[in-house]
Order: C-alpha cells, then sequence, then structure tokens
C-alpha cells in the first residue's frame, strides 16, 4: 500500500492510505493552482474601443497608452488599464445647472458664478457651456484631482478676466463673440499650464442680460438705441436717393450745356462760313448780289404780312383806302 496521507476535513481528520508513492491531494492542488494561474494570466487581455484610449499602469503609475483594439497588460494587480472616451465632447456649466433636460428644458439659476463686472462697472449676468474633450488620457486621469471643479473655477476666472476688459454693450450686443474666443483662448492656456490633458473645443454664452432690478432701464436704454439706429438709416437712405438724384440732374445739365455749347458754334461757324460765301459773292457782283439778298429778304418777309396795293392814278379816290384802312384787324399787317 505505501504511506498514509492524513486529510482534514469538517474538523475531523481522516487517514487515506498512498498508493505507491501517488499522492492525489498534492496532484489535485496543483491542477486547481494551474488553473487559476492559467486564467489570471487570460485576465491581462483587454479591449480597447474605437473611441477610446487605454492606458496602462504598473503598480499605479502610468507606464505607456495604447490605442484601439485587442491588447494584453500583465494581469492583475501588476498592472491595470483605463479605458477614457478620448472623442466624447463633455461640457460643464457655469451660472447656472440644468435640472431636468426636457423637453421642456427647466434649469436652475447659479448667481454667484452668472454676476460679474464688465470694464465700465456695470453688472452683467453670464450662462456659460464649455465643451471640451481629452487630449492627453494619462494627463487627464492622473494630474487633477476634481478635474470638473477645476475646469468650472478656471472658466469662471476666464471670463471674469474678459468681460472686466468690455464694455457692458460689447458684452450684451456685438462683442459676444470676441468675448468667447477671448475666453477660449485663456481658458485653454490655464488648464495647459494645470497639463489636464484637455482640449477646449467651444465657449458658449447661453444667456447674457443685466441683473433683474435694472432690466428695465436696459431695455428702455435699447430700444433708444434701436431707434436711434433706426433713424439714422433712414437718413442715410435718404442721403443715398437724394445725391445720387442730384448729381444725375447736375450731370443731366452739364450734357444739355455742352450741347447747346456745340450747336451754338457749329450755328455760328456756319453763319461765317455763309457770310464769307456771300462777301466773296458780292465782292465778284455787287449788284447782282445785293439784288438777290433784296430778293430773297422779301421772299422771306412778304409772305408773313398783309399787303394792300393803293393805285397810283391821280383820280384815285381817298375815302376808299380810309375804309379799307378802317376794316384791317388790328395788328394784322401795314398799309403800303
Amino acid at each position: 500500500m505505501g504511506q498514509k496521507i492524513d486529510i482534514e476535513f469538517g474538523g475531523r481528520h481522516i487517514r487515506v492510505p498512498g498508493f505507491g508513492g501517488f499522492n492525489p491531494v498534492s496532484l489535485g492542488f496543483r491542477g486547481l493552482f494551474l488553473v487559476i494561474l492559467i486564467i489570471w494570466l487570460l485576465s491581462g487581455i483587454y479591449t480597447v474601443g474605437p473611441d477610446e484610449l487605454g492606458v496602462v499602469r504598473r503598480f499605479g503609475r502610468a507606464t505607456r497608452v495604447t490605442p484601439p483594439g485587442i491588447h494584453y497588460h500583465l494581469p492583475s494587480p501588476i498592472e491595470m488599464v483605463d479605458s477614457p472616451k478620448v472623442t466624447e465632447v463633455r461640457r460643464i456649466e457655469v451660472g447656472f445647472r440644468t435640472i431636468d433636460p426636457g423637453p421642456p428644458a427647466r434649469y436652475r439659476k447659479v448667481l454667484r458664478e452668472a454676476q460679474m463686472l464688465t470694464g465700465d462697472e456695470n453688472i452683467v449676468n453670464l450662462e456659460i457651456i464649455v465643451q471640451y474633450k481629452i487630449r492627453d488620457p494619462s494627463d487627464f486621469l492622473f494630474n487633477i484631482r476634481d478635474l470638473e471643479r477645476m475646469l468650472r473655477h478656471a472658466t469662471e476666472a476666464s471670463i471674469r478676466q474678459v468681460v472686466g476688459s468690455h464694455d457692458i454693450d460689447e458684452v450684451l450686443t456685438t462683442g459676444k463673440f470676441q468675448v468667447q474666443e477671448e475666453t477660449k483662448t485663456l481658458l485653454q492656456s490655464i488648464v495647459d499650464r494645470y497639463r489636464s490633458g484637455l482640449s477646449i473645443l467651444a465657449v458658449q454664452l447661453q444667456d447674457v442680460h443685466p441683473p433683474d432690478e435694472v432690466i428695465t432701464a436696459f431695455k428702455d436704454v435699447a430700444s433708444a438705441k434701436e431707434d436711434k439706429d433706426k433713424l439714422i438709416n433712414q437718413a442715410k437712405g435718404y442721403r443715398n436717393e437724394v445725391i445720387p438724384k442730384a448729381r444725375g440732374e447736375a450731370e443731366k445739365k452739364i450734357r444739355e450745356a455742352e450741347g447747346y455749347r456745340e450747336e451754338r458754334i457749329n450755328q455760328a461757324k456756319g453763319d461765317a462760313q455763309r457770310f464769307s460765301r456771300v462777301w466773296n459773292e458780292y465782292r465778284k457782283a455787287k449788284d447782282v448780289t445785293r439784288t438777290r439778298l433784296y430778293l430773297e429778304t422779301m421772299e422771306r418777309i412778304l409772305p408773313g404780312i398783309r399787303k394792300v396795293v393803293i393805285s397810283d392814278k391821280a383820280n384815285a379816290p381817298l375815302i376808299n383806302l380810309m375804309d379799307v384802312m378802317k376794316t384791317m384787324p388790328e395788328g394784322k399787317g401795314d398799309a403800303r
């Protein structure tokens, strides 16, 4: 038989005979240990998703970053892996908190964060949303303990500094985009100094308004400015209408004057040339030219006047001429 083996079971010792040096208990423990060892070694296999990066820690210290796919690390507790989602766009809210996303959405104001002082010493309430994502997973996991709290405080400090350098009119109206861009740049520089591993994607001014106590006065000021801009635009429109019209009329007058000038010059040149030709003809035959000019003049004048012919006979009665003169309409002609 062989040497007997003591087995403790339920507080009792049982002696099991051995078989030629074969120990079934020892063999069972060895097999169990081998199975456990294999399972422990296989536990080091891990998968990194397509939107993640794997950060392997050896005894708590980051050693390497693995891309998406199937990888292996030494089993825990030697090495462990964290897989943060690096493509996920995250957000924080400053000046308000979302209670219920809805619909309809419900919010809660946080005046301690929202109230800020502008460059011209006016108070304004701002509600801000910051969008960010992970740029360096190692820094993101191990450099900042409470990252969201840090980011909210950094955002509040950045926006206060930027708003303090602008007038309230710029913050409320035309300067919103500039305020957002300046805040984004300043916030990125702060989180980079902290080595937080974050990339700031956008800073959005969700709502900007004066305090409730003075909002009515601000609305009146805004209405007055709108009326002012409206009147200015109307005046500019009238100017843009009248000035081109006046310039057109002036240009028309100039062109008419130039045309009249050319007409008179050409007419004067024609008259001068005609007079020169007549003068040359007159010098050649004075009597003939004089007679022709006289006839041409009479030809133009006589058709437009009323003529009365009086006989040159000595015995013609004078009374007939007087009767004719009396019956002629006034201004219709001369008696000749």
